[in-house]
């Protein structure tokens, strides 16, 4: 293999955009915009809350939110903290709904909350990997405070019908909250029109910098949330500390520039995974998970039914990954690819390639001989 990293695990983490790094670098320096944003009495302070501001309001624009419902925060998982902690602590109605197939940041969340006393009810997707609304219907009680869903899989990249779910769960009295780590700049979202109460969101995933994340708190849904982070009552009492400037201009940038071009780019990644999936498909023993469900075209989930795959495969020069980084940090099975119906042995050979903005079309046509190659050297799986 040449010394050229081909790299599919964008939904571990993008590359900064060039252009959000030039941003940012303008933050950084004496004569950028280093000040403290919460610094009203001289010019830095001011300049700085100007950017802050402005990255705000191009947060809210991307997901149809006004600039004053943007929330600073690390990262999703903080977000998702902050709304589920948050919600618990004011909560009347202490049942909360959410699925099998979440992010390890929701469902150790729900698990800390369960141990507070909490009920928590676990949908199940069909085999496919959908959240059914029914499922989600049955799922719902009198005593139901919060829903919680994504609403992209970061694994097999299955959408959920939110703009569905959401009449359901307000006619329940309860609040939505939606993790949209997988889905910023990759699909359309308007907060309003689908329903939604609480976004949880990351630039790290949109070509932004790492450790800066927003939730969209709505205007109704604010008073029901108990900041987590205490020491000044910065951003509107929910989540004190001094703003990260270079890094929230990074994620505002992040966000425009997926607004200028998420079609276009949307269009051109899904041409490049019909291109993998047409050069694999004469391959017998290679199976595409959720191919009949509703998805986004940049994740694509594929089992291969031999023996030893991925041991060889981790020796091509592509970078990708065999579950989500957070399952592959910990060495369990993936508990997406459970939750549809593989086992730990076929989860075990299941890889997830994920395409971005720099994925090329040389890319794929690499991924595809690396993937042939070492499927000539495997053995097929003999069933038992």
């Amino acid at each position: 293999m040449g010394d050229t990293l081909h790299y599919f695990d964008y939904a571990a983490t993008t590359p900064a955009d060039p252009r959000v790094i030039a941003a940012m670098c303008e933050c950084l320096g004496m004569d950028g915009a280093f000040g403290n944003p919460a610094s009203s009495s001289h010019a830095a302070g001011v300049k700085a809350r100007g950017l802050v501001e402005q990255a705000r309001t191009q947060v809210a624009a991307l997901i149809g939110a006004a600039a004053d419902e943007i929330v600073w925060t690390s990262g999703a998982t903080e977000s998702n903290n902050l709304a589920l902690k948050g919600f618990a602590e004011t909560a009347t109605r202490r049942h909360l709904v959410t699925s099998c197939l979440e992010h390890k940041a929701i469902l150790d969340t729900m698990a800390s909350l369960e141990k507070r006393g909490m009920p928590v009810s676990y949908v199940l997707p069909d085999a496919d990997g959908n959240i059914g609304v029914n499922a989600v219907k049955a799922a719902l009680r009198e005593d139901t405070g919060l829903v919680s869903l994504m609403l992209v899989n970061n694994e097999i990249g299955t959408l959920t019908d939110i703009a569905a779910i959401a009449p359901l769960v307000h006619e329940a009295g309860a609040l939505l909250h939606v993790d949209a780590a997988q889905a910023l700049g990759k699909t359309p979202i308007d907060v309003k029109a689908m329903g939604i109460d609480l976004l949880s969101m990351s630039a790290h995933k949109v070509y932004g910098p790492k450790g800066i994340g927003a939730l969209y708190v709505s205007r109704e849904a604010a008073a029901r949330i108990a900041p987590q982070m205490h020491g000044g009552g910065h951003e509107r009492g929910l989540r004190s500390g001094t703003l990260a400037t270079h890094q929230i201009v990074g994620m505002g940038t992040a966000c425009a520039l997926a607004a200028q071009q998420m079609g276009a780019d949307t269009q051109r990644i899904a041409q490049l995974a019909q291109q993998l999936l047409d050069g694999v498909r004469d391959l017998e023993i290679v199976t595409q998970n959720a191919r009949n469900a509703r998805r986004i075209p940049h994740t694509l989930s594929l089992t291969i039914d031999s023996n030893g795959f991925f041991p060889f495969m981790l020796a091509t020069d592509l970078a990708v990954s065999s579950t989500s980084a957070c399952n592959s940090a910990s060495g369990a099975p993936s508990h997406v690819l459970s939750a549809i119906g593989l086992n730990a042995e076929a989860a075990s050979r299941t890889l997830r390639f994920s395409l971005g903005r720099y994925t090329s079309a040389q890319d794929v046509d690499h991924a595809i001989a690396c993937i042939r190659a070492v499927v000539a050297q495997c053995t097929p799986r003999v069933s038992a």
